[in-house]
């Protein structure tokens, strides 16, 4: 036998037995759970940006306000999918609402999400597109036409002064809205960052590193999507258009500078206070992350994206090359920031309890929580996004080259 696998084979069964507890040869918290706070990032990111122009008023990205809407209900739709598709009985997920457990913070979830779905996106989107749906109803063929009839939920007024009130309410929702954005995804990180056993995790700045780094892979989702959606149908991204890709990408290179120094400030400070558990993550950051942590989240997702939207920003380039550098850039950080939650919940087990070891991950083809059911539950909110934009034109009242999109 090949004595190069015979002292493989011995590192294995030291590492297993000698080094980590027999609990922690399978990692608890799989593929599905890095989707989840990479999902609810994009919710939040997305809508974050939205509310830039409903509430601050920066009104060079109102073409890309109700797609910002569209693409955070689309993706809060599948949010929960990946914590049901982890449990061993989803069809028991409903408990946490019929007996909750308020001092359980992952119980609490269902209801800061019904809260966020409900109370905030699905009537900020009703109150937007009232005007558009009381008129749908009125045009649209049978049997559409009695779909969008009971969307109008018998309120079919269209006077200025009732436009004017579904505007005032509208606003309103989205000043409530921002808050509930933060806590939406700020509790992901609380979680994370409340779980003592894994030193990695337990960091105060954990909640406000997932919600910057939610913000910058929502903004950066948006812009892709607006920038290929306006490519599907034709259109140009001149003009009003080009100015609302050019203030997005200043936003998220400003959200992505923030996102950057918080990560290095954290990890500045392990370095610094250099405790039991640092020379093991040297270990890991050397090898086993080595090529997600150090090549794909800090230099591929966030370095080279900097340095590209700041060559952007201060070359003042054709729009051509701006187009690209902002497409190129937005892609780089959505996959930055999904290497970044791969980091913090693979990585984060990959550490055994002694502190002298190191525990394995091993993602599969198939099965339910493998890369196959990864990828369905990432394509169906574009689905479902695609179903929203057929149903509710984000860009109807867009001429060729306003930028008064639903506003």
């Amino acid at each position: 036998m090949d004595p190069h696998l015979i002292e493989e084979f011995y590192e294995a069964l030291e590492r297993v037995s000698g080094f980590i507890y027999p609990n922690e040869v399978e990692l608890q918290w799989s593929v599905l759970i890095v989707l989840y706070p990479y999902i609810t990032g994009l919710v939040a990111g997305a809508f974050i940006l939205a509310s830039l122009v409903r509430v601050f008023n920066v009104r060079a990205m109102a073409p890309a306000y109700r797609l910002s809407l569209l693409t955070s209900l689309a993706f809060l739709l599948v949010a929960p999918m990946p914590l049901n598709a982890h449990l061993g009985r989803p069809e028991r997920a409903y408990e946490i609402l019929v007996t909750p457990n308020p001092t359980s913070a992952m119980a609490m979830f269902g209801f800061v999400y019904l809260w966020y779905l409900t109370i905030v996106l699905l009537l900020e989107l009703w109150f937007d597109y009232r005007k558009d749906i009381v008129t749908l109803s009125k045009t649209k063929p049978a049997p559409l036409r009695w779909f969008y009839k009971i969307l109008t939920l018998g309120v079919d007024n269209l006077s200025p002064r009732a436009l004017e009130l579904d505007d005032k309410i509208g606003r309103a929702i989205t000043v409530v809205g921002i808050p509930s954005a933060v806590l939406l995804h700020g509790y992901v990180g609380f979680i994370f960052g409340s779980i003592k056993a894994i030193p990695w995790w337990s960091t105060a700045l954990m909640p406000i590193i997932f919600l910057f780094s939610a913000m910058v892979s929502g903004i950066a989702a948006v812009m892709v999507i607006y920038m290929f959606s306006c490519w599907l149908r034709g259109e140009q991204v001149v003009g009003k258009r080009m100015d609302c890709v050019d203030t997005i990408a200043r936003y998220l290179l400003v959200a992505l500078v923030v996102s950057f120094s918080l990560e290095a400030l954290e990890m500045i400070q392990k370095s610094y206070e250099a405790e039991e558990h640092y020379d093991i993550t040297v270990v890991m950051l050397e090898g086993m992350l080595y090529l997600s942590m150090l090549v794909v989240q800090v230099f591929l997702g966030s370095i080279v994206p900097m340095l590209l939207l700041g060559f952007a920003r201060i070359a003042r380039v054709h729009e051509r090359v701006r187009k690209a550098v902002y497409a190129i850039s937005s892609l780089l950080i959505l996959l930055g920031v999904l290497a970044m939650r791969w980091n913090v919940v693979i990585g984060g087990q990959f550490v055994s309890k002694s502190f002298r070891g190191l525990t394995t991950y091993k993602l599969g083809i198939a099965g339910r929580e493998g890369l196959l059911s990864a990828a369905i539950i990432m394509v169906l909110p574009f689905v479902i996004l695609a179903v929203l934009v057929k149903l509710f034109p984000p860009w109807q009242k867009e001429g060729p080259d306003s930028g008064e999109a639903g506003l």
